[in-house]
């Protein structure tokens, strides 16, 4: 059987199935409470933490945009009580639908067989200490821990507790999860006990966690691309591949020729490219760390706009400010913004404005200050 012919698809429409996929042309798609945090991260698939805080923190962030009535309590309570979320390594540490521990499992088997070069310096004694402590005295952060003998930092972001090390060891081994947070302060409990184990899930096949990353693909991004599926893991291209051929034959899945695209391969489901979507008026002022923009190629490819982190350039290598978050309107970029919360005065400090194309802007200019306005509320609300 031959392979199916590409079905053209224009950049506006692959923008509104990208939109809708990521639930930014809805006013308020999961509804509210720590109920609607669930949903969001079951959707999306996970949530980026970042410790940047300039403004709002990336996860709280990238929930307020799809819950407008979001609270920070929400996210405490979905993480610690209801235990809906957790936390685990995607391509960076996110929030993770608990649904979904079972597909991390290998990987935390892979950490404990081989961990990371980055903690030869914990010691099995080091190791034995944390694990103790938190058999012996229940969750405790690392601020609990005051009789480690302090070394050297071994980077600027380090910790000289040795423990800090060890938590971070058996986190990402699975012996340990993170179960609270106050700010970027982290409380660990025994996994088990954090869950309620009685026995622990069985961890995914190979092939189980292939079909998890393209269903969360196509569930969250509506038109994707190998490297979408597989953002920073190239190594899971071929299997990833294998299945999309498989679900074309099945007619599970179409190839798409998307505008502006290349030889760069696209696929979709028959509903999504059934599916109408009107253009949408809302504006949101994004997180660098948003599932929109964090894959920058293909933010660029459908957008045109090359978005830069430069939080880590030097001010005279700067062009859109230290930290800008890109201004969604429609189904266009339109700005960057350059903000920097003044917490002491309970006020937002515009850094720097840059537009992004031209065009009329007095109406627009509007709907973007009005954005402004909630986005303030939200960074100094509860």
């Amino acid at each position: 059987m031959s392979a199916p012919k590409p079905l053209p698809l224009g950049k506006a429409q692959a923008r509104r199935i990208w939109l809708h996929a990521q639930r930014l042309d809805t006013p308020a798609p999961f509804g509210d409470g720590p109920q609607a945090v669930a949903a969001a991260v079951s959707h999306l698939g996970y949530v980026q933490i970042d410790t940047i805080n300039v403004i709002e923190r990336s996860h709280h962030h990238i929930l307020f945009n799809r819950i407008p009535s979001y609270r920070r309590a929400d996210l405490v309570q979905a993480q610690s009580a209801d235990k809906s979320v957790f936390e685990y390594w995607t391509h960076a540490l996110s929030y993770v639908p608990t649904a979904d521990l079972r597909f991390f499992l290998p990987a935390m088997r892979a950490h404990r067989r081989e961990p990371s070069r980055w903690f030869a310096s914990v010691t099995p004694a080091d190791t034995r200490k944390v694990m103790r402590l938190l058999r012996s005295g229940g969750p405790l952060s690392i601020r609990d821990i005051d009789d480690d003998v302090l070394v050297d930092k071994i980077h600027p972001w380090a910790s000289r507790k040795p423990s800090k090390r060890a938590l971070q060891l058996a986190f990402y081994g699975g012996a340990v999860t993170i179960s609270a947070r106050d700010g970027m302060l982290k409380s660990y409990d025994l996994t088990a006990r954090h869950f309620g184990w009685r026995t622990p899930p069985k961890g995914a096949s190979e092939a189980e966690i292939t079909a998890y990353r393209l269903d969360r693909a196509l569930r969250a991004q509506g038109l994707v691309s190998l490297d979408s599926v597989c953002h920073l893991e190239a190594s899971r291209k071929a299997a990833v591949r294998k299945l999309i051929e498989t679900r074309m034959r099945r007619g599970a899945l179409v190839p798409v020729a998307l505008e502006g695209a290349g030889k760069q391969e696209h696929w979709a489901t028959p509903q999504t490219l059934a599916q109408v979507h009107a253009p949408t008026d809302l504006v949101h002022i994004l997180s660098p760390f948003d599932p929109l923009t964090i894959q920058r190629k293909r933010t660029h490819l459908l957008f045109g706009h090359d978005h830069r982190f430069e939080a880590y350039l030097p001010k005279e290598k700067r062009k859109l400010g230290y930290f800008a978050l890109p201004v969604l309107a429609g189904d266009r970029l339109v700005a960057a913004l350059d903000l920097k919360a003044d917490r002491a005065q309970g006020r937002l400090l515009m850094q720097q404005w840059t537009w992004l194309e031209n065009g009329p802007r007095r109406e627009l200019k509007r709907r973007i200050e009005d954005a402004l306005d909630r986005f303030a509320r939200f960074q100094f609300g509860a």
